[in-house]
């Protein structure tokens, strides 16, 4: 027999190589808190369907309580024979208050309680990066509101292709992170649901009331199907998409903030706060926080082609190898969350040089589709129009000047339909004219800054009140047991 609390049928003790191999709890301590939480709203379910007594239930959830609170104390340490988070929870019940403690693992398998861990900790998971997509979104709307009337040039193939506001630059980032926000909310929906119960895979042979340990959870509800129950892992996978894909969205942001920053664009000014300086080049202030959000990008994008990788060929129903999916996990959400914190701040804090933004804003030959349209509005067929402005741009191009420049008689040299309106077109014109439904005209701006906000505050709320019906291990561990 070995020390093992699995080890009865047993003669030798395992390797130490397998130990090693074998063992989660260097990484899946961090489920220390839900290991607990989940582990009390158990045995107080036992007590209430008298499997257990509830003086065994109180002796189990006040030494559970006290487990809990010596680790968030620093005073335990745990080690490699520990195994894992569950076996070393229960180890230390079985020393604090005896054989008792043993009836903790009535009518649980490690399978079930590994699914729950992962679940309890994925929700506080979940809305932690709700929160950081949030404030992410209020930097940019704090951006745009701040520089609400400031041009820019927008960019196809990273040239200049049209103006539009620099806050509409700003809202079209924010809409790529409320998506985000959209995805994670869809999630919670098939996340929130308990596994316990389901045992091993069969189910249990004890009377259990998986609703009311499902309840006492803050769960919707149970999984319908014990197999699946604890081979899913569908919701860590879920998560990592909508991680790589929030990451993809700051990575893109990112990029455009370090070319921003350069002095071939000067459109922005990093506050020193969130930039880096030279070992050897005392002028240079470096973008490192955009340079690394950039960078962990491809991280958190491995940890889901990872966890795929792993399911792909295991049969119904737990392996051992969903073991590996927790550290990916769990470094992608820290990774996630560093990167919106410290992303928010710099965006937040950032200085736009709106007058080298709008000098852009018009240049090479930015206002060339509003001078199509004009001819256009007056008749011509837009394909014709197209060729004209063309003919005129290259005439530009030959003689170094802007489509601003012509005079009256070298447009009309081109087309009798340009008139003198047509040779003084501005960026504000440009901007106005496009009064559309998620346009970057002025007053659409400004209405979908209003709305925006709005949303993000609704988001909020979502989170606040999901945040509240989560359980607390003291508050569950203080109420009546039977």
């Amino acid at each position: 027999m070995t020390d093992k609390l699995w080890g009865g049928r047993f003669t030798k003790a395992t390797d130490r190589l397998v130990d090693e191999l074998n063992a989660s709890i260097p990484f899946d301590q961090r489920l220390a808190r839900h290991d607990v939480t989940g582990s009390i709203a158990h045995v107080r379910m036992l007590a209430k369907q008298g499997i257990v007594t509830p003086d065994e239930a109180r002796q189990i959830v006040d030494g559970l309580l006290g487990i809990l609170h010596d680790y968030e104390a620093g005073r335990i340490q745990f080690e490699l024979a520990d195994e894992d988070i569950h076996f070393a929870v229960e180890r230390r019940l079985r020393e604090r208050i005896g054989p008792v403690g043993g009836k903790l693992h009535t009518g649980r398998s490690r399978n079930d309680q590994v699914a729950l861990d992962g679940r309890l900790w994925l929700r506080d998971a979940l809305l932690a990066t709700v929160d950081g997509l949030i404030e992410m979104q209020r930097a940019l709307l704090h951006q745009a509101e701040a520089n609400r009337d400031v041009a820019m040039p927008g960019y196809t193939h990273l040239q200049r292709a049209q103006p539009v506001l620099f806050a509409h630059h700003m809202l079209a980032h924010a809409e790529a992170l409320g998506r985000d926000v959209a995805r994670l909310r869809d999630l919670w929906s098939r996340l929130n649901v308990s596994p316990l119960g389901a045992g091993a895979l069969a189910g249990v042979t004890y009377p259990l009331d998986r609703e009311m340990t499902a309840r006492e959870l803050g769960f919707d509800g149970v999984t319908r199907n014990s197999l699946d129950a604890v081979a899913d892992r569908d919701a860590v996978v879920e998560y990592l998409a909508a991680a790589a894909l929030a990451m993809v969205h700051l990575s893109r942001l990112a990029e455009e903030v370090i070319l921003w920053a350069t002095a071939e664009f000067g459109f922005v000014e990093l506050d020193d706060a969130f930039s880096t300086g030279s070992s050897i080049m005392p002028q240079k202030k470096n973008p490192d926080v955009a340079e690394l959000v950039r960078g962990k990008t491809g991280r958190v994008i491995g940890h889901l082609l990872a966890l795929l990788t792993t399911l792909k060929g295991l049969p119904l129903t737990y392996n051992k190898d969903m073991q590996e999916d927790k550290e990916g996990l769990f470094d992608a959400v820290d990774n996630l969350l560093i990167c919106l914190a410290a992303f928010a701040g710099m965006v937040a804090t950032l200085r736009v040089r709106a007058d080298r933004t709008a000098a852009a804003a018009g240049a090479s030959f930015a206002l060339a589709t509003d001078l199509a349209d004009y001819l256009a509005k007056r008749g011509l067929p837009f394909r014709d129009a197209h060729e004209i402005v063309g003919r005129l741009v290259r005439e530009c191009e030959g003689r170094g000047i802007g489509l601003e420049d012509l005079s009256l008689e070298d447009l009309q040299r081109h087309s009798p339909l340009l008139g003198p309106d047509a040779a003084h077109l501005t960026v504000a014109q440009a901007l106005a004219a496009r009064d559309v439904a998620g346009g970057t005209a002025p007053s659409r701006v400004a209405a979908e800054l209003a709305a925006a906000a709005r949303r993000l505050e609704a988001d909020a709320a979502w989170a606040a009140a999901r945040r509240a019906a989560l359980p607390d291990p003291a508050r569950l561990a203080a109420l009546p047991i039977g």
